[in-house]
């Protein structure tokens, strides 16, 4: 089982900054750990559904983000700490949601189903 542990979410005004963090343990069923894992960031508005945000493979090095979050967001990743980020600069009060980060096996996808395990989320409400 892959443990994932999302921190750093909070309340912050429209244009601020925060920085989300995943701390990842475990392994899954097939014995990959962090370093062989694509991770991603989901977000869910309340009374939406959930929406992919960003991802990142563990080779190769492929990133994805949804249109709306470009040249806001950043994900990025530690394998020597275990540790998926995502840097978000000039927030709005669209981008409030709980925040979630997930792993696969699948090199790149923006799909959720896709991805096995998840982390229990952290809040980020941007205020107008």
């Amino acid at each position: 089982q892959v443990q994932l542990v999302e921190t750093g979410g909070g309340l912050v005004q429209t244009g601020g900054s925060l920085r989300l963090s995943c701390a990842a343990s475990g392994r899954t069923r097939s014995g990959r750990t962090f370093d062989k894992l694509t991770m991603a960031w989901f977000r869910q508005a309340a009374g939406k559904e959930r929406e992919f945000v960003a991802s990142i493979s563990w080779i190769g090095g492929n990133i994805t983000y949804i249109d709306s979050v470009k040249g806001r967001f950043t994900i990025s990743r530690d394998n020597a700490k275990d540790t998926l980020y995502l840097q978000m600069h000039a927030l709005k009060p669209e981008d409030t949601a709980a925040y979630y980060c997930a792993s696969t096996n699948i090199l790149i996808t923006s799909k959720s189903d896709d991805y096995v395990y998840w982390g229990q989320g952290t809040q980020v409400t941007v205020s107008s």
